[in-house]
C-alpha cells in the first residue's frame, strides 16, 4: 500500500483522548478535558429544541442563519464597540476549531510563515503545517507568562503572513494586557500581515480582568479575524457552534474555506445561540462570577495539598507545578499516576508545546465542573497523598 498523508500519519492520538480513555478505565474524575459537567441556559436549549420543529431543517445559508449573524453583530457592538455588517462580515462555523482552520485557510499559502505563541491549543500547529505554511513559535514562560517582546519581534519577517494567538489563553489562563496587544498590533502593521484571534474564552475572565479584542486597536479592524464560541459562552460544547467576525475583504475567503470544510451548521442550534447572545448583562457577569468561585475552590484545595498553583486570569483551567509534592517524574508520568492511583485526571502541559525541551513539571486542571465534583476530586487526592506518606510521591509511573 502506498503511504498515507505524512503529517497525519506522524501525528499521535491527542492527549485529551488518551487521558479521557484512561479516566474511564480507572473510574477517575476527569478534570482534564475542558467541558462543563452541567448544562447550558434553559432558554437557549428550549429555543434550539423549538427551532427543530419549526419546519426549517434544510440547508441554512452558508454564512449562518440571519438571526445568529445579527446577534453576533449586536454582541460585538454591545461589548466592544465593534461595528460589523451581519450580512457581509460574520460567518457561522461548526465550532471554533473549524473557524480557526477556515481563517488560516483564508490567508495562508504554502511557504508563508505564521507566528504561533506556545503553549498552544493542539490543533494550531497541524493545521498550519497541513496548509504548507511554516510555523514560527514564540514561547511564554511560567509562572507569569509574560510576552517576550524581543523574541516575538524576531519571529516576524518578510514571509510572515499571519499570527494566530489565543486570549484568554488555554492552558495558561493568561489574559493579554493592553500593552501586550498594542505591541502585537504594531508588529502586524509593520509587517503588513493578518491576525487570527482565538477569543473563545472572552467572557470567562476573573479578578476584574477584561478581555480586549485585538480588532479594537487602531489599524487592526481590517486585519483581524475574531473567533467566538457558543460552546464556551453557554456551556454547550457539544453543539459546536462558532462564529467569525472579520472585515468584508477577508470574509469572502473565510466563507469559501468554510464551504469546503463543513458548508453549514445545524440551523436549530444556530437559532438557540442567537437567543443566548441576546441575553442580558446579568448572564454574562454571572458566568464569570460563577467560574471564578469554582477556580478559587479548586486552586485553594490544590494549594492545600501542596501543589504550586499558578495564577489564572481567564479560561477554564488552572496550571499547577507538582514539584513541591516530591514527584521525580515528568508531567505525563504524573498525570498517569494521578489517574491510576488517585482516580483524578489532569492534562500534562507538555501537550501544548511543539518541542521536547518544554517544561515538564506542570499539570493542567479544569475547574468548569460542579462544586461537588471539585470537592470529590480534592478529597480523592488528599486520601491518595496521605496513603503514600504525605507529599513524597517519589515513584515514577511505568
Amino acid at each position: 500500500m502506498k503511504p498515507q498523508n505524512d503529517l497525519l500519519s506522524a501525528t499521535g492520538t491527542t492527549i485529551f483522548t488518551v487521558m479521557s480513555a484512561l479516566a474511564v478505565q480507572h473510574g477517575a474524575i476527569n478534570l482534564g478535558q475542558g467541558f462543563p459537567d452541567y448544562d447550558g441556559p434553559d432558554d437557549v436549549i428550549e429555543a434550539a429544541a423549538a427551532a427543530l420543529k419549526d419546519g426549517r431543517n434544510q440547508y441554512p445559508p452558508l454564512t449562518g442563519v440571519p438571526e445568529l449573524r445579527a446577534a453576533v453583530s449586536a454582541h460585538n457592538r454591545r461589548f466592544y464597540g465593534i461595528e460589523a455588517d451581519p450580512n457581509a462580515e460574520v460567518i457561522v462555523t461548526s465550532g471554533a476549531t473549524e473557524a480557526i482552520t477556515a481563517c488560516l485557510m483564508a490567508v495562508l499559502n504554502p511557504g508563508d510563515e505564521c507566528v504561533l505563541i506556545e503553549p498552544l491549543y493542539d490543533t494550531y500547529l497541524p493545521v498550519v503545517r497541513m496548509l504548507g505554511a511554516i510555523p514560527r513559535l514564540v514561547r511564554l514562560s511560567p509562572p507569569k507568562w509574560e510576552l517576550p517582546r524581543a523574541e516575538l519581534a524576531a519571529a516576524f519577517g518578510p514571509k510572515t503572513k499571519a499570527i494566530l494567538f489565543n486570549t484568554p489563553m488555554n492552558p495558561t489562563g493568561k489574559v493579554f494586557t493592553a500593552a501586550e496587544l498594542a505591541f502585537i498590533a504594531e508588529l502586524i502593521a509593520r509587517h503588513d500581515c493578518y491576525a487570527i484571534c482565538d477569543e473563545v474564552y472572552e467572557h470567562l475572565t476573573f479578578d476584574g480582568w477584561k478581555h480586549i479584542p485585538l480588532m479594537t486597536l487602531p489599524g487592526m479592524r481590517e486585519r483581524c479575524m475574531r473567533i467566538g464560541s457558543a460552546g464556551k459562552t453557554f456551556s454547550l460544547t457539544g453543539w459546536k457552534v462558532g462564529y467569525i467576525t472579520c472585515d468584508r475583504t477577508l470574509a469572502s475567503n473565510v466563507a469559501k474555506a468554510h464551504q469546503n470544510l463543513t458548508f453549514t451548521t445545524p440551523p436549530n442550534l444556530q437559532r438557540g445561540v442567537a437567543v443566548g447572545l441576546m441575553k442580558d448583562d446579568a448572564y454574562f457577569d454571572g458566568l464569570s462570577t460563577s467560574l471564578q468561585a469554582r477556580r478559587d475552590r479548586l486552586a485553594e484545595g490544590l494549594a492545600a495539598l501542596g501543589f504550586g498553583v499558578l495564577p489564572t486570569k481567564g479560561s477554564y483551567f488552572i496550571t499547577t507545578d507538582f514539584r513541591p509534592l516530591g514527584f521525580n517524574g515528568d508531567d505525563v508520568a504524573f498525570c498517569r499516576l494521578l489517574t491510576e492511583e488517585a482516580k483524578v485526571t489532569a492534562i500534562p502541559v507538555t501537550a501544548f508545546y511543539a518541542s521536547a525541551d518544554a517544561p515538564n513539571h506542570y499539570a493542567r486542571f479544569a475547574f468548569c465542573k460542579g462544586e461537588a465534583v471539585i470537592d470529590a476530586a480534592l478529597e480523592r487526592m488528599r486520601i491518595w497523598m496521605e496513603g503514600r506518606g504525605g507529599r513524597q510521591l517519589t515513584a515514577v509511573a511505568g
